[in-house]
């Protein structure tokens, strides 16, 4: 399976390198341009696009996809490079941009996100610091894929982690981080055989635990 695959920090690395361990043909990145970082405030790329060019992986760091937006230089760069590399799916982990229907509606298997959450709950940023800032008890990684909401897309596989009294957003952000590397692999493998079952998300303040467990199903 081709896959294009859209992530920033380390979180995404983690799931990058473990669809590329899996087999699966990395053609793309799409990563976050560099940022300043450290006490020289020097240029840095993401660990995403470290990893990518360890890997000999063309990465593509436009400001923007969308194509009527501020930068469509570097949007219509990117539609290239996106077609051009004739995808079956994008996974998006963590990327940091807003992707515009053009980009949901390329690859043949439209775009998957891995998402540290279990929605209703935490959707958008920052999902692993909200919950332990909450003092939740349990977290996990939802499967979805994407639409033109934020992180509302049907659910195509849960997985559930219990938050330790331990747990620090690292640990825990470590801990996610494997569990969403796993969970795509194996629902990359599904989708190759057409067995990945959507599930709607249950509204805000519903109930969602028969959900979860029907959806962690078609991945087990």
């Amino acid at each position: 399976m081709r896959v294009i695959f859209a992530g920033t920090p380390d979180f995404a690395r983690v799931a990058v390198a473990q669809l590329h361990s899996a087999g699966f043909d990395i053609r793309l990145v799409l990563t976050q341009p560099d940022r300043p970082a450290g006490r020289g405030m020097k240029l840095q790329a993401s660990a995403v696009k470290q990893w990518a060019e360890n890997q000999g992986i063309a990465v593509a760091q436009p400001r923007s996809l969308r194509l009527d937006g501020k930068y469509p230089e570097d949007a219509a760069a990117a539609r290239a490079a996106i077609e051009a590399a004739q995808a079956d799916v994008m996974v998006v982990a963590a990327y940091g941009l807003i992707l515009p229907q053009w980009v949901l509606d390329l690859p043949r298997l439209g775009c998957l996100n891995i998402h540290a959450s279990l929605p209703p709950r935490w959707r958008g940023a920052a999902p692993i610091h909200r919950a332990i800032q909450a003092g939740d008890v349990e977290t996990g990684i939802t499967l979805m894929q994407m639409d033109a909401g934020l992180d509302t897309g049907d659910m195509l596989g849960v997985e559930k982690l219990a938050i330790q009294d331990t747990d620090t957003t690292g640990t825990l952000h470590d801990r996610l981080a494997a569990l969403g590397g796993r969970m795509i692999v194996q629902a990359l493998a599904l989708a190759a055989a057409g067995r990945l079952e959507p599930v709607s998300q249950p509204d805000q303040g519903v109930s969602y635990a028969h959900k979860i467990e029907k959806t962690k199903a078609a991945i087990d």
